[in-house]
């Protein structure tokens, strides 16, 4: 054997093969090779051979790698399997609970239909360039959100931030999946437990279906003061006068099995306490759903998103069907987008920041979820129609779940004689709170609750299917010996690590870290990480060689076509953007949740979390300019600035005549080569 070796070993020398640190393919080819003549070509039949870039160089080596297909174009990391792989991976992405449990709030908040004006603009000006780019800038290097920096190296830590945001919101995001997981298993009973204020879940006299009427304390003829109730002042023919209301304590039975039940919810965030083990069951749950599901990368993720990303439509059909004949349901559509719409909220500039908001998150940019999706596309995947398509499905999503949840609130308003603001709630508030109290007072309540929070299971799956391939993504990126026959590990070392991380979100106190973590990590730190982002490939790169990189993709296109483009990049997005950074950084406020304010200490932490994200862009920035050549500080940002020698298409064969063809290191990462 060790004569086979040698002969192996002298053979491919005699090609020219390099035998250096970056070359573990020539390494795993002398073993494959003893391995085939050891025990036959049978041996190896379940083995694909794939070829160094170098042409003169080059030699079939023996690989395993189970993530690519024998279709793959790219056969180092894999391609989807389809397109509709990738669109609906890309719809699961963008679309999540956002579009069901904030957008309808939003627009019921900013004036109905009128809410409408400025979401479509502002998905033109700021949401839609921003995909594109994106979407293209993954596709054209096939690399994640921190390898596709070496268009501009300088720029490499805007990559790390996406990353470490999208780290820090998995983590809670599949808690809230959890949430809706334990909320699906109790609705397999009836009544639904949150139906009324049953003794057996540990209600208390604060809990009643309506709220209770005040006392009066009233003072009598002789000066006493007596506390007495309506029915005293009724059938005494008495008014309270005013002032002199007493109001009692009242927590619907929802709400509170919401508290007591659901979160065991302690009284801030400085009362930890205990993990709420079934919550903790449920997280354990989410994350090996997650883990089974991207095992094997896009080719096994791409496959569930066929009923995670459709199934939510078909639940919200049924909603809206069974809304629309509820009585009273038209009460809460008006308010939703109908008569009771007011334009003349369009002069408020808090309504047009609302709309930009809602369009950058809905779409889900500056995450990096969206340049690891695409880094998996075929080179010349048509981009800009796939942009346009999800964009458009993921705001008309937006519009449709308002009827299927404004629909039921306007019959649970009818119900209750309350006006729709009354009941109108969002975030947790509706989703766990409002409309499952809606739900339980309709006929046959179990089957719609189980519905409902099947729905948001599958929205929060798939989302969180891509947040964790980016993760995984981007490590395989840096280090693509793994890429190969431990992909299966890393992923799995992902999701246990962030199981543990998340943990603290489900103890007593997990409510006021879910929304400490989310006030600052999902806010203004992505806007700072887009803006920078359009900066970097707008002005840093260059719009004309992106553009060009482009059209190497999807073919040339006339001067008019790229006309909005150009403008939205270069100028009209990230001012845009960075008005609604300085705007949310001079309204940004200390956290709360509902009426409890968070001690100093968890303010704290959460700026310190935001900036540990942030603070890699300069840090990596230094780096690079130390790093790079030149006599004098310009030079040197000029050197870090321009791309490496390595980038450019993934593959050789569409390097084309732009980059360079030679390089036979084409696909050694850079954090590798420091």
């Amino acid at each position: 054997m060790l004569y086979e070796a040698f002969e192996v070993i002298t053979n491919l020398k005699s090609q020219a093969v390099c035998f250096d640190d970056y070359c573990p393919v020539a390494l795993t080819a002398i073993i494959m090779k003893c391995f085939e003549r050891i025990c036959g070509a049978q041996g190896v039949s379940n083995y694909k051979p794939i070829t160094l870039l170098n042409e003169e160089q080059s030699v079939s080596v023996v690989v395993t790698n189970e993530h690519v297909d024998e279709n793959d174009e790219n056969v180092d990391r894999g391609n989807w399997s389809s397109k509709a792989d990738y669109l609906l991976s890309l719809i699961g992405y963008a679309v999540g609970l956002g579009n069901v449990w904030r957008f309808p709030y939003l627009a019921y908040k900013n004036g109905g239909g009128a809410f409408l004006i400025p979401y479509i603009i502002m998905l033109a000006f700021a949401g839609l360039p921003l995909f594109f780019l994106e979407c293209s800038f993954g596709q054209f290097a096939s690399l994640g959100p921190v390898g596709v920096w070496k268009s501009v190296p300088i720029f490499q830590g805007v990559g790390i931030t996406m990353v470490l945001v999208s780290t820090l919101v998995g983590i809670y995001y599949n808690c809230i999946i959890a949430y809706s997981l334990y909320y699906l298993f109790a609705s397999f009973q009836s009544p639904l437990p949150w139906a009324d204020c049953f003794s057996w879940w540990g209600a208390d006299e604060t809990c009643s279906r309506s709220p209770k009427d005040p006392l009066c304390n009233l003072t009598l003829g002789d000066g006493h003061f007596e506390i007495v109730n309506t029915t005293w002042l009724h059938g005494n023919n008495e008014t309270c006068p005013n002032g002199s209301e007493i109001y009692l304590p009242h927590q619907g039975p929802s709400e509170q099995y919401w508290d007591k039940v659901t979160l065991r919810r302690s009284s801030s965030i400085d009362e930890t306490g205990e993990v709420v083990w079934y919550l903790a069951l449920c997280l354990f749950l989410t994350w090996t759903i997650v883990g089974v599901a991207i095992s094997k990368g896009i080719k096994s993720s791409g496959k569930v998103v066929y009923f995670t990303a459709t199934f939510p439509y078909v639940v919200l059909s049924i909603l809206l069907v069974r809304g629309a004949t509820l009585e009273g349901a038209y009460k809460g559509i008006e308010y939703y987008i109908g008569t009771q719409s007011n334009i003349t909220k369009l002069r408020d500039a808090e309504v047009w920041k609302d709309a930009a908001t809602q369009i950058f998150f809905s779409v889900s940019v500056a995450w990096g979820g969206l340049t690891a999706l695409s880094s998996y596309n075929k080179f010349h995947n048509n981009c800009y129609t796939d942009a346009i398509i999800v964009c458009i499905i993921n705001c008309s999503t937006s519009v449709f779940a308002g009827f299927a949840i404004f629909s039921v609130l306007g019959h649970m308003a009818h119900v209750q004689n309350k006006p729709v603001p009354e009941v109108a709630k969002s975030g947790f508030g509706l989703a766990f709170i409002a409309y499952p109290e809606a739900l339980a007072h309709l006929p046959v309540a179990p089957l719609w609750s189980i519905l409902f929070f099947i729905m948001l299971v599958t929205l929060g799956l798939d989302s969180q299917f891509a947040i964790i391939e980016t993760i995984v993504t981007t490590l395989l990126d840096q280090f693509p010996h793994y890429r190969r026959s431990k992909r299966i590990f890393v992923t799995s070392g992902v999701c246990l690590t962030l199981f543990f991380f998340g943990l603290v979100c489900v103890t007593r106190a997990g409510i006021y870290w879910i929304n400490l973590i989310d006030h600052f990590t999902a806010g203004w730190g992505l806007l700072v990480t887009a803006v920078m982002e359009l900066i970097g490939l707008s002005w840093m790169y260059g719009t004309n060689r992106f553009i060009k990189d482009i059209e190497m993709m999807i073919g040339e296109k006339n001067w008019l076509f790229w006309l909005w483009w150009r403008a939205c990049w270069l100028i009209i997005s990230p001012v845009l953007l960075l008005v609604i950074l300085i705007w949310s950084l001079a309204t940004f406020g200390s956290p709360t949740y509902g009426p409890d304010e968070y001690p100093v200490w968890a303010t704290a932490l959460g700026w310190f979390m935001i900036i540990f994200c942030i603070i890699w862009i300069p840090i990596i920035a230094i780096m690079k300019i130390v790093q790079a050549k030149g006599s004098n500080l310009w030079q040197k940002i000029v050197a870090a600035s321009k791309p490496t020698a390595d980038w450019g298409p993934y593959l050789k064969q569409h390097r084309g005549g732009r980059y360079n063809t030679d390089s036979t290191q084409a696909f050694i990462p850079e954090m590798e080569k420091l």
